[in-house]
This record gives structure tokens, sequence and C-alpha cells, in this order.
């Protein structure tokens, strides 16, 4: 895993321009600590961070392939192609010669014998960026389900891309600026394909690919897709169904092994991450390593809430001694999530607000522990959107409400969506939340074809799933990606192989419940491999402390923040509650969602103001 950063510029000597694609690569020394280098020609610069994991001593990057002392191409390339040594084959056969022994060259060949539409024989999570000096061309890709990230700028004469915004924001010509679509966007919490938030910025979306080119009036730049979800009827039984899901997640978890450093497993102790650990386990590769988070005290005084029945720990050592693992609790005190560095290093790692802080916090701790032991960890994300497990599909309130299920459950917290309780009304009304959202619905809906036969209810629920892939999910991968990166350790996904979800997003709503539950097809595809206990279990989603000490060190900073004349969220705000608020001399509720949720989007916003110096064009 690794990260990117470069510029191309038609109308002046990139050679000359190093030292700032190496100051934007800086800001990504994070995701790559292992090394870094800068390439640059007249036109284009190149800069990455590395983080070895295949191939450990030689893959160096910005790679180049060279002919007659030419430069054919040169690569900077983030994340993992899994089915790299079957396209090497490949490729050799075609007369390729090969000087590494990882996917990073396979990658490069595989553009220079197939050009951009080398990324349909590429299986894994990836995003690179290739300069092709003999087009004087840019390629950018990104993977089929946007695991690994990419964004861009348009500059006068050419280009800025990234593996983050901030290496973008760290160039000279870019302002950071968000404007009213830009917070709508942020505090409707869904991932428009494309949009980034920042003006200026673009998210390459998942599964396309982009080329820019100098035209005839200057540049050009064209976006194709590769791969979307397809649409089409599900002919399998519920038995052949169960029978293929369980190949194919054994498939994917025996791919996603392949590592030339230390491994693990994340394990909650729900089914998904347990059916990874089980597959693990029997991969034969040694007794494979698990991690799990905890909270200091946590199961002693576990509360049950509308989210969480019961806590993980006892279900995650219960399966590890099952499988067989070397598992290990990362247990976090309240003082690790009131770290102010802590905060600062998981808001700078998402480059934005989010409206569950803790639970960005938890992850972090979690993944800086564990990159103690392991430079990959394996993740069971993506299970609860192909497989139906959250409330927001199975509540029939919201499944149909002409909105997003999970921007519904928001409004019905607060009129204008979930954490906004204390922001300036007037400048809700203006962001307007729930339009913007329904819009964007709407358009999300348009993308999904119907598929003769269904049924309304199957219809209703192939656009959820739908929704939840491609306007849900990107916002957890990008989390994943940004929270573990932060402390140089590679996730990888499993349940996101493109074949499974191609598989599983079309099985029918009515199958994905056989039983009543949530989940049935996966439940029963890993059913003999794990404890009862597990399989039927309710889903439960990340833990959250719920210390009231923590409520008292949200009381310390929210009063500390609305207190500061100089705070640049201060405008945003909805000054008499926040006075009443904070005129109360007890600790933050920590039990639900609300005054917590809005208390910590306070604090996000003024964070994040303040490091990022935004300016608001509302």
């Amino acid at each position: 895993m690794c990260g990117i950063a470069g510029w191309v510029d038609f109308a002046r000597e990139m050679g000359e321009e190093g030292s700032t694609v190496r100051a934007m690569a800086g800001t990504l020394a994070n995701r790559g600590p292992d090394d870094e280098a800068v390439w640059t020609d007249a036109d284009a610069a190149l800069g990455h961070r590395r983080l070895a994991v295949i191939d450990v001593d030689d893959s160096v990057q910005p790679m180049t392939a060279e002919h007659d002392g030419r430069t054919l191409a040169v690569l900077v390339h983030n994340g993992e192609v899994y089915n790299y040594r079957e396209v090497r084959a490949q490729l050799a056969a075609l007369g390729h010669r090969f000087r590494t022994a990882g996917d990073t060259e396979v990658v490069l060949r595989a553009y220079l014998e197939w050009g951009p539409e080398c990324v349909q024989r590429l299986d894994g999570m990836f995003a690179f960026a290739v300069w092709d000096p003999r087009s004087r061309q840019l390629l950018l890709a990104r993977d089929r389900l946007g695991i690994k990230p990419l964004y861009y700028a348009r500059t006068p004469h050419g280009l800025l891309f990234g593996s983050e915004p901030k290496a973008l924001l760290a160039h000279p010509s870019l302002e950071c600026v968000v404007d009213a679509e830009g917070l709508a966007e942020l505090l409707a919490y869904i991932a428009t394909p494309g949009h980034a938030v920042y003006r200026g910025i673009r998210e390459l979306p998942a599964g396309h690919t982009a080329v820019l080119r100098q035209g005839a009036s200057g540049p050009v730049l064209s976006e194709s897709r590769y791969w979307s979800l397809p649409n089409h009827e599900h002919p399998d039984t519920l038995e052949r169904t169960v029978e293929t899901v369980r190949g194919l997640l054994q498939e994917s978890v025996g791919a996603h092994l392949v590592a030339d450093v230390p491994l693990c497993t994340l394990l909650s102790g729900g089914v998904d991450s347990s059916a990874l650990a089980a597959f693990a386990a029997r991969a034969g590769a040694g007794r494979p390593r698990t991690f799990a988070v905890d909270f200091e005290g946590h199961t002693e005084r576990f509360r049950k809430d509308f989210w969480h029945e019961d806590p993980d720990a006892p279900y995650a050592a219960e399966v590890a001694r099952h499988v067989g693992t070397d598992h290990e609790p990362v247990v976090l005190r309240t003082a690790d999530l009131a770290d102010d560095v802590v905060d600062a290093a998981a808001l700078r790692a998402q480059d934005l607000p989010r409206p569950i802080p803790d639970m960005d916090r938890s992850l972090y701790l979690l993944l800086r522990a564990v990159r103690q032991r392991s430079t990959v960890a394996l993740m069971g994300e993506v299970a609860d959107e192909l497989f139906g497990g959250y409330q927001s599909f199975r509540d029939p309130t919201l499944v149909d409400t002409a909105n997003f299920p999970w921007v519904t459950m928001g409004l019905r917290v607060a009129p204008h969506g979930m954490s906004t309780g204390l922001l300036d009304p007037a400048l809700l009304r203006k962001i307007d939340v729930p339009g913007y959202s329904a819009q964007r619905w709407s358009e999300t809906v348009a993308e999904v074809p119907d598929v003769p036969g269904e049924s309304e209810t199957e219809r209703v629920m192939r656009r959820v799933g739908h929704a939840h892939l491609t306007r849900w999910l990107p916002l957890l991968l990008s989390r994943d990606d940004r929270l573990s990166m932060a402390v140089g350790l590679e996730l990888r996904v499993p349940y996101c192989d493109h074949r499974l979800v191609e598989y599983v997003y079309n099985i029918p709503w009515a199958m994905k419940t056989a039983d009543g539950r949530e989940k049935s097809v996966l439940r029963s595809a890993v059913a003999d491999l794990l404890p009862e206990s597990v399989t039927q279990r309710r889903k439960s989603p990340f833990p959250i402390t719920q210390d009231p000490h923590y409520g008292q060190v949200l009381r310390r900073r929210f009063n500390a923040v609305v207190a500061d004349p100089a705070s640049p969220v201060r405008p945003l705000l909805d000054g008499p509650a926040c006075a009443e608020l904070a005129a109360e001399d007890r600790p933050i509720a920590v039990d639900g969602w609300g005054e917590r949720r809005n208390v910590e989007m306070v604090l996000q916003l003024d964070a994040w103001l303040r490091h990022y110096r935004v300016r608001l064009d509302l």
C-alpha cells in the first residue's frame, strides 16, 4: 500500500517542479513510510511514498519501462493486484520480460500491452497513474469498488492528482474552499460518485479511468466507466446460492492472504469478520493472528441500546478459540479516546469532519496497535452492504421514503439530519440536507434498471442495495483506508471481491432473508465453521464507549469552543442552543445518538476549520 501524487502541465517545464510534487507526496508519508521518490520529465512529475508489502526489496516506484534508452511509460501505483501472477503469465507469453517479482511491474506491463483497457484484467484494490511520454498522455485508474482512493483537480494547463485531498491542497495553486453543495454533501453523509466536498477537487469514481491529453486548444480530460453493478435475474436455488457464496468467499480470502510481511485478521465476534478468521485458519498458512477492539470495563458496565445488544469481546474470544487463532484484544481507555493527538490524527487522516468521530478514534487506535504486530490486516467490511445487515435494509419505514434510508433515519433524530442539532437553523435551511439528499437519491434510483419479473418489493430492495454499495460503502472504505494508512497498515477487504459482489448483489431480498433474519445466506454459508452463538447473533455495529467519563471530556471541549471568541465554527452554530447547553453543569450524555453526536460535530467542524483553514463560500 502506498501514496501517490503528481502534476501534469503542458505549459511549463515540469523538470523544475520536483520539489512541489515531493511536498505533495510528503503529506502522504504515513501511507508509505518505507521509501519515497519523484520522477520528472518536461510535462509531468510523479511522486510516490511506499509501504512495502510484496516484493519488498524491489518494485520501487515511480517505476519506468524503457526500450533502447527511451522511456515508454512511468507508473505510480497504490494497492494490491491479487491476480498479478496470472496476468504476469499472460504477459510473459506475449513476450514481456520482468525484472521484479511484484504486482507493480505487472500493472506497468499490462498498460504497455493493453493500454487503458488493462484495468479490466486486474483483480484487486488499486489506484494508479501512468504517464506515457510517447503520447504525452496520463492515465488515472481506480478499482471496481473504489477501495483505494484517487483524487484530481484540473488546472489551466493540466491536472493535479493524489491519493488524498491533502496532497492536492498542498499545491500552491489550490485554495481550500467548501461551498454550499460541498457542505450539504458532508452533512448528509452520502458519497456522491466523483464528489470530494472541496471545490475544484474531484474523486475519480470507482470503476473508472480518466485520460488526460493535450488537445488542439488545450488539455482534454475524459472519464470512462469500465465496471458497474450488473442487474439481472438470479436463477440459482437457495442451496446453490449458499454453496456459491461460500466458494466465492473462500477463494477471495485465499487471494487476500498473499503477502511477504506479517498478516492478521480483525475480529469483532460478528459473523462477517469471524468467517474471514475461519477461512484464514483453514488456509493452512500457520496459526493466524486476530485482533479485537475493546474498552476498559466495557463488558462489566455494558448497557443494551438500539444498536448494540451485547458486547463484542466475549464473542471474539469464543471465535478465536473455536477456529484456532492467536488472539489479542486491544483494550482502550477513555484517556486514549480523549487524547488530543489521537483526535487530531483521526481527523487529519480523513481530511473531513465526520459525524461519529469516537468510532474513528477507536478504529485508529486499534489499527495503530495492530501495526506493531502486522503490516497487513483483513477486515470484514462490506458484508452488511452486500447481505443486508443494517437496520436501514430491514425497517420498511426507511427503505421507500424517496431518500437514502440512513439519511431518513438521521432526519428522525433531527429535522436537518443527524449531528446537526447545534448548528444555525438558518444555515441548515440554506444547505437543505433533506432536499439535497433527496435529489441525490433520485439520481441513484435512475441508475438502477428494472429486472423483468421482479416484484415491487424486490425492485425497492434492489435500489436500496445499490444505494448502500454506491453511496454508503464509499464512506466506509474511505474511512478504513485513511485510518489504516495513517498508521502504515494495509487493510484488505475480501468481501469486496467483485465476483462476490456481482453475485450477491443480485440475490433476491426474499432469499437474503430466507430465515427471517438479516444476512441469512452468509450465516448459512459459514454455519459449520463458527460457533452457533455467533452465527445466530444479531448484527452489532462497531462498538462505542459507554463510559460516562467520556461525557466529561466532551463537556470540557464543547464549553471551551463555545467560549472561544476566535473559534471558526461559531458563525455556524445555533448560539442560544449552544449557550444553553454550555450552561448546564453535567457531562454530555453518552447514551443515545442525539446530544453526543451534535456535540461531536461541533468539535469536529471547529478542528477542521482551524487546521485546514477552510474558506466557506456559502
